[in-house]
């Protein structure tokens, strides 16, 4: 039996589905992380896990992976050799490991011409024209991936330093971070030695939320993040005909405070990341790319 997998894997989890060769998803399975710049070998051992359960989601006996080709959007793939080295230790019959990025652009956009803007944690950014991609960003909150939650976060705890200092006047935000750390500056500065990016993201929301009712602070970061995220996108002059995709968890919020420009091109993703990798599976080893013989 011809099958394709698709697997969408990140820092958080990873999601596998197992297609027909003509893209009709059959099963769909989880495991645990799978950012192999971090961890490869247990990147590998949960992509694995997902694989294996969408198999026997989809009713089917799960050692047949070994004779199923397979697309991996994988955290990570981006960097080094570890695409190369994990292509080598995967059990399926042929793997193709990608960066998250182009699967997500793959669901997203389908087969129009455009760009993802992905807005979480962290950022990241890839176009297509034709077959031709640009990538943005995706470098990390500590030298990059400006508009990002964790960036945005890491921002407020400066402009919160700021105020503390009265370098800069305070606002009803400001307080609210201050009392979170019970005024005292060096538990703030406690908190950012053992911080992870996730960490200084979940201040994200607030800062929106305090900026949309006229919050001085808020509003100065909101605007500077929101600067950020254009000044990228103008890299690709995206034109009228193209689209522009919002993805992550802080897309909801940034899409209305994009200037018109971009709202005017802006869609909804057509599928998810995982989505993608089922079709660029077809694409390379299904119906759309003649199989195996």
């Amino acid at each position: 039996m011809d099958l394709v997998l698709g697997i969408d894997g990140g820092g958080t989890g990873c999601l596998a589905a197992v297609a027909t060769p003509a893209g009709d998803v059959l099963g769909r399975g989880r495991g645990g992380p799978a950012n192999i710049r971090t961890d490869l070998s247990g990147s590998r051992e949960n992509i694995v896990v997902a694989a294996r359960l969408a198999f026997v989601d989809a009713g089917l006996d799960p050692t047949l992976f070994n004779s199923t080709d397979a697309v991996l959007g994988l955290a990570g793939a981006n960097v080094g050799d570890y695409k190369q080295r994990l292509e080598a230790i995967l059990p399926f019959r042929s793997s193709d490991v990608e960066n998250d990025s182009l699967i997500s652009l793959e669901g997203a956009l389908g087969n129009h011409d455009g760009a993802i803007a992905a807005l979480g944690t962290g950022t990241v950014y890839l176009s297509r024209r034709g077959s031709r991609l640009h990538a943005l960003g995706g470098w990390g909150f500590q030298i990059g991936d400006l508009g990002s939650g964790a960036r945005i976060g890491r921002d407020l705890l400066q402009e919160t330093l700021l105020v503390h200092d009265g370098i800069r006047a305070g606002s009803p935000l400001a307080e609210l971070v201050l009392d979170r750390f019970g005024r005292n500056p060096g538990d703030m500065v406690e908190f950012t030695t053992a911080a992870k990016p996730g960490d200084y993201g979940a201040f994200a929301p607030m800062v929106f939320e305090h900026a949309a009712k006229g919050d001085t602070v808020a509003k100065r970061i909101a605007d500077r993040a929101v600067a950020d995220v254009e000044e990228t996108l103008a890299v690709f002059d995206l034109g009228p005909s193209e689209r522009l995709c919002l993805l992550g968890g802080l897309s909801k919020l940034y899409a209305p405070l994009l200037s018109q420009r971009y709202r005017a091109i802006m869609h909804p993703p057509l599928q998810d990341a995982l989505g993608g990798a089922v079709q660029m599976a077809v694409k390379k080893f299904g119906k759309a790319g003649g199989g195996h013989g």
